[in-house]
């Protein structure tokens, strides 16, 4: 058996922390090694004690888990950031996203959804449900595209690379992908390794949010 996802919790309500702490501890696979009250803190505790998720609250006071989450990742630190969050319309959602965040979680989310979000993304896949493709949409159509990748880095990819670029910016798993493609799921895990390497991105939500700014997927497209 593999050691346990090791989880930070960051939250700034000791109600928040004292819970989720008591719901991912019961998991045999999960341990909580550590729990910090805000951003300041959330580097410090990641840069001593290495987790590999972090569940990152955005709202606290002092340094707000967006800036916590752009200084984790600069740090490259290893852990991946899972995001709390009250609302799925928070305003901070996509901008922690492009910060790095590989997806986001529902405060009021279900004991079982807890502990399936924090072995997804330790699994080094992406929390993209459909509520956040519909945010990332959002934006584009209220911003625009604040970055432009360069066309170059597009073009390093294959057209069946490409095509699997697109299908996850629209939220599909890879099971979905390998249905739509008729190929095998495995097929499907290869080509997204590849887009990730190709790209230098992490995630398959740092790949959506390539998709939507490179214009490969559009606003109601």
């Amino acid at each position: 058996m593999r050691p346990p996802t090791r989880v930070l919790i960051v939250d700034d309500q000791m109600m928040v922390r004292e819970g989720f702490s008591v719901l991912l501890n019961a998991q045999q696979d999960i341990e909580v090694v550590g729990e910090a009250v805000d951003g300041f803190r959330a580097i410090e505790q990641v840069a001593a004690l290495r987790p590999d998720v972090v569940l990152m609250d955005i709202r606290m006071p002092g340094l707000n888990g967006l800036e916590a989450t752009r200084e984790i990742m600069a740090a490259d630190a290893g852990a991946r950031v899972l995001v709390l969050t009250t609302f799925d319309l928070d305003e901070y959602v996509y901008q922690a996203l492009r910060a790095g965040a590989s997806g986001f979680l529902l405060k009021d989310a279900s004991a079982r959804q807890l502990a399936d979000a924090v072995r997804i993304v330790a699994d080094g896949e992406a929390l993209l449900a459909p509520t956040v493709t519909k945010r990332l949409i959002a934006e584009f159509s209220r911003l625009g595209a604040p970055r432009s990748p360069s066309q170059e880095r597009v073009g390093e990819l294959t057209e069946r690379e490409t095509e699997v670029l697109v299908l996850v910016a629209q939220g599909l798993s890879n099971a979905e992908i390998a249905a739509h493609l008729s190929v095998a799921e495995s097929t499907v895990k290869t080509h997204v390794s590849r887009v990730l390497v190709k790209l230098g991105l992490r995630d398959r939500t740092q790949a959506a949010v390539f998709a939507y700014e490179a214009r490969l997927v559009r606003p109601g497209g």
